[in-house]
């Protein structure tokens, strides 16, 4: 009976010491990665008994908002923080860069199922309210042979502060002056038509439901929501279709001078493979977290990612690291604390 209530005791004992030291991570920002971030989370959870990591994808301008503030243990967002966001913020946050993925143009024309075409300045246009029909010359002119029709496009945009938007406006105020002066790059901008939508989720489901509409959205959302999207000319002059090939070209320039705080861009990045709406994105870390034992975990975690994550990249249509940042990353980990 005796050694039958040590047994008790001690497996009562080791519960509790499990229960102390679990610990509980709170994470949010974009929505871009959030698919792989859900798989990765869950996966290192599942691997990490007593450690579970909670991400509530809001947007990257939310996530920038939250962990300046120090409100969660990290943010996460595709649109590197400004001078001026890194100056104000509460806590001081390293940006981490993750994956790369692509934002690519999506439409939905009833009866046209073709894979369009389109350029920079076209897809401004549209959105400057230039452009307002799908027969419109200048779409006609580089997709010869579709049936394209009479009728006005519906823009959609994301409404609330997003990377997704920071990428894309980044973009198309590389190839439009005119998108660059009126509307400028953000993650949150003054649209001049359109209609807005909550998330890649809301500009995804948004365009699938709205005949004649167009939007834009991360590349997973596309794929998963099995919606058309169109191939974007680069600066080489070649149309390329999104991919984690498309978009590792274009992070291959960047990677042989990314700077040390890993804040870079790469739209209408050069080479005749690159995909010209590319991005890193990063979670951002705290310098010193408030909480050591949280501090550490987040370093175990980026350490978990580049061993075992960014294998997981290209099933989901991202791209992983270049293999000069990966090692760069994994040197920037050890400043953390």
């Amino acid at each position: 009976m005796k050694l039958k209530m040590l047994g008790v005791v001690a497996a009562m004992t080791t519960v509790l010491s499990v229960s102390a030291a679990a610990q509980n991570l709170n994470g949010a920002g974009a929505t871009f990665p959030n698919p792989i971030y859900s798989k990765w989370f869950a996966e290192y959870a599942a691997s990490h008994p007593g450690v579970q990591i909670n991400y509530q994808a809001v947007g990257s301008g939310a996530g920038i908002r939250q962990a300046s503030q120090g409100i969660v243990d990290f943010g996460a967002t595709d649109g590197p923080m400004s001078d001026q966001q890194m100056s104000e913020a509460k806590v001081k946050l390293f940006h981490i860069p993750t994956v790369l993925g692509a934002v690519v143009p999506t439409y939905n024309i009833p009866g046209v199922s073709a894979e369009l075409k389109f350029s920079g300045d076209i897809i401004a246009d549209i959105y400057l309210g230039k452009i307002t029909n799908w027969n419109d010359g200048r779409i006609k002119a580089i997709n010869p042979g579709v049936n394209l029709p009479d009728h006005q496009i519906l823009p959609v945009y994301r409404s609330d502060g997003s990377g997704t938007t920071y990428i894309f406006t980044d973009f198309l105020s590389k190839t439009s002056p005119d998108f660059a002066s009126k509307v400028g790059k953000n993650t949150s901008v003054h649209w001049q038509v359109g209609i807005g939508q909550k998330g890649n989720e809301g500009v995804a489901g948004m365009v699938r439901n709205s005949p004649y509409s167009f939007g834009y959205v991360e590349l997973i959302y596309a794929v998963q929501n099995n919606m058309n999207f169109g191939v974007v000319k680069n600066p080489a002059g070649k149309f390329v279709k999104a991919s984690p090939a498309t978009v590792s070209a274009a992070a291959a320039g960047a990677a042989k001078s990314m700077p040390n705080d890993f804040r870079v861009s790469i739209t209408n990045a050069p080479g005749a493979e690159s995909y010209p709406i590319s991005s890193f994105t990063w979670l951002l870390i705290p310098l010193q977290s408030s909480d050591a034992k949280k501090g550490e975990i987040l370093k175990e975690f980026l350490k978990w990612m580049l061993a075992h994550g960014e294998s997981e990249a290209a099933a989901l249509s991202y791209a992983p690291l270049p293999a000069s940042v990966a090692m760069k990353v994994s040197g920037a980990i050890n400043y953390l604390k």
